[in-house]
């Protein structure tokens, strides 16, 4: 793998800093000592970094301009500075130590390719038990059997930890709890290889006992980088969102409100649409039955004024297969896997990358 980044400076401090911010961004870094060293390697770094004692050298190189370098000096900025790097032709000046985070939010920014963001849908139901936890956790197995890749965000720390629901608690990988104090742009490929996996479907949950309070720079630093990096994000929301909750919410593509059909349950649910209108803007009914009193999915959807995404039936399998953390075995066929099915197509979603490349 080529280096994402090309470092040109004769001054080692500079270059070990740089290299250090590099590994804390989880990107590669090459370090050429001076202009010559640095014209075999000029064109296809996304990111140059060039220390402030090699621009004069760098500038009378005459090497072709581009686009993404930065000068970085280890003093404050002054008419002298700003000039060598109009004439270097940097788009911008940092200071170290003081613009450490940008530099790493820069690096891991130059080890990413450029692509579309993934859609992100949020699932709420309307009371405790609604299986708004199956719900999503359906949706995404059904996404990644397509060739999507799909996150599968637990966004409800006392909700019990979704990957119970796949026999994952036991697997090694990343929690909530790995990353709740997590600063700066994070790299998609390394939040990738840190969750636990079935197949295309990643699984960020939390570890057993007290959950830990996520900062909100943790929150977004994981929201944006699933963004980046996964096709579908799917995030299974408490009736009291929190937090962590609302962001999801804010970040939401489309939401789904999970509502059994029963009296009780659309009266909560009537409420409850109100509040998610105020955190997200695309708020769709999902109705479960069956219906033991009668009620239609088209009379709930007039008594909570929502737009119907649809409706399917309880599956009497799922208890059973969620005790025994045998969803994906459950989710192959039914009521179920074929509504997330029928979902998925009103989705906005990138076709999957074997397709892609077939057509």
């Amino acid at each position: 793998m080529d280096p994402a980044a090309l470092i040109i400076t004769s001054d080692p401090m500079i270059a070990d800093a740089l290299l250090r911010l590099a590994a804390a961004a989880d990107t590669r870094a090459e370090v050429a000592r001076g202009a010559d060293e640095a014209r075999f390697a000029w064109a296809w770094p996304p990111l140059v970094l060039v220390g402030a004692e090699s621009a004069a050298e760098l500038a009378s190189a005459a090497l072709p301009r581009r686009q993404g370098i930065v000068l970085v000096t280890g003093a404050d900025a002054t008419s002298e500075t700003y000039r060598t790097a109009v004439e270097v032709g940097a788009q911008d000046v940092v200071r170290l130590p003081d613009h450490e985070d940008w530099l790493i939010n820069a690096f891991a920014t130059a080890a990413e390719p450029d692509g579309a963001l993934g859609s992100t849908v949020c699932v709420v139901g309307s009371r405790g038990g609604a299986g708004a936890s199956v719900l999503a956790a359906a949706l995404g197995l059904t996404a990644a059997s397509t060739g999507l890749r799909t996150l599968l965000v637990d966004a409800d720390p006392f909700g019990g930890g979704i990957d119970l629901l796949f026999g994952l608690e036991e697997h090694e990988g990343a929690r909530w709890h790995d990353l709740a104090d997590r600063r700066g742009r994070l790299n998609t490929g390394v939040l990738r290889e840190a969750l636990p996996s079935i197949g295309e479907l990643s699984v960020l949950s939390w570890r057993r006992g007290e959950p830990v309070p996520i900062h909100r720079d943790a929150a977004h630093a994981v929201l944006d980088a699933a963004a980046r990096g996964f096709d579908l994000i799917i995030a299974d929301v408490p009736r009291h969102p929190g937090d962590l909750g609302r962001m999801a919410l804010h970040t939401a593509d489309i939401t789904y409100l999970l509502v059994p059909a029963e009296v009780r349950a659309t009266v909560a649910a009537d409420g409850l649409a109100t509040a998610l209108r105020r955190d997200t803007t695309d708020v769709r009914l999902v109705v479960q039955g069956p219906a033991p009193g009668g009620l239609t999915p088209e009379m709930i959807a007039r008594a909570l004024d929502l737009p119907p995404a649809g409706s399917f039936d309880r599956d009497r399998r799922l208890p059973t297969a969620l005790d025994e953390g045998h969803l994906p075995r459950a989710c192959r066929r039914g009521p179920l896997a074929d509504f997330c099915t029928r979902l998925l197509t009103g989705l906005p979603l990138p076709r999957p990358e074997h397709e892609a490349e077939a057509a």
